[in-house]
C-alpha cells in the first residue's frame, strides 16, 4: 500500500488516499466519466483489488482524515479501462452500429 495525493478539481485542497500501488489512474474529475462505475473511497479495503470491483473512486473534499478543510464537494478518481485489449477513451462515446441515417 502507498499513500498518494489527489487536488480536488474544484477547491485544489489536498487529500491523501491509501491505495494499492499497482492501480492504473486515467484522470480526476469533477463530475464522473460516462459509463464508469465509481467505489466510495470509504470502501476501500486494501484485501480486494478496486480494480475488479469498479472503474474508479469518489472521494469527497474534505472527508479525508488528514484535511479538515475543503469544499464537500464529490470528485471522481478514474482507472484506466480495457476493452478487448484497446484502452477506453471515456471521452468518446459509443456508437450504435445500427443506426439507419436513412430514416
Amino acid at each position: 500500500m502507498v499513500t498518494v495525493s489527489y487536488y480536488c478539481p474544484r477547491c485544489e485542497t489536498l487529500a491523501e488516499l491509501e491505495r494499492d500501488a499497482a492501480l492504473r489512474d486515467k484522470c480526476v474529475t469533477p463530475e464522473p466519466l460516462d459509463g464508469w462505475e465509481y467505489l466510495p473511497a470509504y470502501e476501500l479495503d486494501g484485501e480486494t483489488d478496486p480494480q475488479e470491483r469498479a472503474d474508479g473512486v469518489e472521494l469527497v473534499c474534505g472527508a479525508s482524515e488528514s484535511t479538515d478543510e475543503g469544499c464537500g464537494e464529490p470528485y471522481y478518481l478514474s482507472f484506466i479501462r480495457y476493452e478487448h485489449g484497446e484502452e477506453l477513451d471515456p471521452r468518446v462515446g459509443t456508437v450504435d452500429a445500427n443506426f439507419d441515417f436513412l430514416r
